[in-house]
C-alpha cells in the first residue's frame, strides 16, 4: 500500500498504457472481450484519481505527491511528476471522461483492438501534460495525446463527405480534418518545442520548478543573442502554441471539421479534455513564467476571448449540422475560460480579488465544459446511431418517440447554457463578475454571445426535439440504451451537484489559484 501511495501519479499515468499494452497479446478476433478489457482498465486510474482527490491537501502549496528520478541528466531532465489543485481537477476530468467514452464506444465495430489501444494511449498522453514536472515530459505527452486522435479521426471518423482540397483533389472529409488537425497542433507545436528548448538552455535545467525560482533572475545572452529577446521569443511561442490549441478565435477553424469527422468519443475527449491543454499551458507557463508581459497583453487577449465567446455563438446559431452546432458552442465556451485568464493576469498586481475570482471561474469553467460538451457530444452520437443524419432540418417533434433522451438532452443542454442550478452557471459567472471590473467592454459585449448561446441551444432543441412530429422517423427511432444512459449519467450527476453545490470543487480550485497568483 505504501508503495502505491508513494508512486500513486505513476500509477494514474501509465495504467493505460500497460493496458494497452497487454492488449496487443490477446486476438484481435475477440471483440467483446477488447471492449471490456479497456473499459474495466480505464476504471483503475478513475478510482486511483479518486483516491488522489481525497488525500489530497488543498491547504499545502506547491505541488504534491511528487516523484523525481534520474533521467537525462546530461541535459538535467528527470521524470518528474506532481499535482496542485489546478492539475488535480483536470487529472479527474480526464480519468472521468476516457472511461466514459470507452463505454460509449461500443458501438465501434471496426478493428476494435487497435482502436482501445489508441484510446488508452492517448488517456496516458493526456494525463502526462497535466502531471509532468519536467519540460521534456510535457512535450513528449504533448505530443503522445496527438497522434492516436489523429488516427481516431482518419480511421473511425465519419465516411460521410468529401471536401476540395487545392484544385481539383478531392479527399473524405475525415481524411482532410484529420490532416487539418494534425497540421494546426503541429505547427503550435513545433513553437512550442523551440519555446522549451530555450527555456531549458536559459535555465540549466528542464525541471519546470527549477525554471520557475531562476527565470527571473536570468540575465546576460545565449550565441550572443540578449537573454531579454530569446525570453520575448519563448513567451510568444508559447502564447501562439496554446492558443491554437484551445483554440481561441482565429485560431479555431480546425476545431468544427475535427469534430464533425471524429467518432462520438473521439468528440468527447476532444472537447472535454484536449481544448483543456491549451488553457492549461497558460496557467501551468505563462501566467508564473510572464506576468508582466501576460497584464502588458492581457487586453489583446481579452479581445481574443470575447471574439470567441461572440463569434462561437453567432457560428453556432448558423449550422443545420447539428454536432457542427456544437463543435462551434466549445468555440464560445473556452472563450470564458480565456477572458477569465486574461483577467487575472491583468488584474492580479491591483485586485488580487477580482484575480482570484475570475481565475475560478476560469479553471472551473476548463472542467463544466468538459462535462457538458463531452455529454453533448455523445447525446448527438447516440441520435446520429439511430437516424443516421445530424442535419437539423430532418429531425423534428421527437420527443414522443424518444422521451427519456429528449429529457436527459433537455438537461445536458440548460447545464450548457448556464442555467442556474447547474454547473455552467456557476462558472460563467465567476468569469463574468472577475473580468467586468477589469475588461468591462469586452465583458459587455461577450454578453452578446451569451444571449446567443440560449439561442443556439434553443434552436437546436427545437429542431430535433419539437415542433410537428416528422412521421418517418415512426417506428424507425428507438430511445436511449441502458449502457447509454451509464455513459452520461455521471455527468449529469457532476453537472447538478456542482451547480447546486459548488464549494467541494472550488475549494480546491481557490487554493491552487491563490498560490498561484501569489507567485505573480
Amino acid at each position: 500500500m505504501a508503495f502505491l501511495q508513494n508512486h500513486l501519479l505513476s500509477w494514474i499515468l501509465f495504467t493505460p498504457a500497460l493496458a494497452a499494452v497487454v492488449m496487443l497479446f490477446f486476438p484481435k478476433e475477440k471483440v467483446n472481450f477488447h471492449r471490456w478489457f479497456a473499459f474495466i482498465a480505464s476504471m483503475v486510474p478513475l478510482a486511483l484519481s479518486i483516491w488522489l482527490w481525497v488525500a489530497f491537501d488543498p491547504a499545502v502549496k506547491g505541488f504534491q505527491f511528487e516523484e523525481i528520478a534520474p533521467w537525462f541528466t546530461v541535459v538535467h531532465s528527470s521524470y518528474h511528476l506532481g499535482v496542485d489543485g489546478i492539475a488535480l481537477t483536470m487529472v479527474l476530468l480526464t480519468t472521468l471522461l476516457t472511461t466514459a467514452a470507452l463505454l460509449a464506444s461500443f458501438s465501434i465495430e471496426d478493428r476494435v483492438k487497435t482502436y482501445m489501444v489508441l484510446f488508452l494511449l492517448m488517456e496516458t498522453g493526456m494525463l502526462g501534460v497535466f502531471m509532468a514536472l519536467d519540460l521534456v515530459f510535457f512535450y513528449v505527452f504533448w505530443e503522445v495525446s496527438l497522434i492516436p486522435m489523429f488516427f481516431l479521426i482518419s480511421q473511425w471518423g465519419s465516411e460521410k463527405g468529401v471536401r476540395v482540397w487545392g484544385k481539383n483533389r478531392e479527399a473524405k472529409e475525415r481524411d482532410y480534418a484529420a490532416f487539418k488537425f494534425l497540421l494546426y497542433t503541429m505547427a503550435g507545436s513545433l513553437g512550442l518545442l523551440a519555446a522549451i528548448f530555450l527555456l531549458g538552455m536559459l535555465s540549466g535545467s528542464f525541471d519546470l520548478v527549477t525554471v520557475m525560482s531562476k527565470w527571473k533572475t536570468v540575465s546576460g545572452a545565449l550565441w550572443g543573442i540578449p537573454v531579454s529577446t530569446i525570453k520575448a521569443i519563448v513567451f510568444w511561442a508559447f502564447v501562439i502554441a496554446f492558443a491554437i490549441k484551445v483554440p481561441v478565435w482565429p485560431f479555431h477553424t480546425w476545431l468544427p471539421d475535427a469534430h464533425t469527422a471524429a467518432p462520438t468519443p473521439g468528440s468527447m475527449i476532444l472537447a472535454g479534455v484536449m481544448l483543456k491543454l491549451g488553457a492549461f499551458g497558460f496557467l501551468r507557463f505563462i501566467l508564473p513564467l510572464y506576468p508582466e508581459q501576460a497584464k502588458i497583453f492581457a487586453g489583446a487577449l481579452a479581445f481574443l476571448g470575447m471574439m470567441s465567446i461572440v463569434m462561437g455563438a453567432f457560428a453556432s446559431f448558423g449550422q443545420t449540422d447539428f454536432k457542427r452546432l456544437v463543435a462551434y458552442s466549445s468555440v464560445n465556451h473556452m472563450g470564458f475560460v480565456i477572458l477569465g485568464i486574461a483577467a487575472a493576469a491583468y488584474a492580479v498586481s491591483t485586485d488580487p480579488t477580482t484575480a482570484a475570482v475570475a481565475l475560478n471561474g476560469a479553471v472551473l469553467q476548463m472542467f463544466n465544459h468538459g462535462l457538458s460538451a463531452a455529454g453533448m457530444f455523445f447525446l448527438v452520437g447516440v441520435i446520429y446511431e439511430r437516424a443516421h443524419t445530424r442535419d437539423l432540418r430532418e429531425f423534428g417533434g421527437l420527443w414522443p418517440l424518444v422521451p427519456i433522451y429528449g429529457g436527459i438532452l433537455l438537461f445536458t443542454s440548460m447545464a450548457s447554457l448556464g442555467l442556474p442550478g447547474l454547473n455552467g452557471f456557476v462558472s460563467e459567472f465567476l468569469v463574468v463578475r472577475g473580468a467586468w471590473p477589469v475588461f468591462t467592454l469586452f465583458t459587455a459585449l461577450s454578453m452578446l454571445g451569451l444571449l446567443f448561446t440560449g439561442a443556439y441551444i434553443l434552436k437546436g432543441l427545437r429542431d430535433v426535439l419539437q415542433g410537428p412530429l416528422n412521421t418517418k422517423w415512426v417506428g424507425h427511432l428507438s430511445d436511449i440504451s441502458v449502457r447509454e444512459i451509464a455513459v452520461i449519467a455521471p455527468l449529469m450527476v457532476l453537472m447538478l451537484w456542482i451547480g447546486v453545490w459548488p464549494m467541494w470543487i472550488l475549494d480546491v480550485i481557490n487554493k491552487a489559484t491563490m498560490h498561484l497568483l501569489a507567485l505573480l
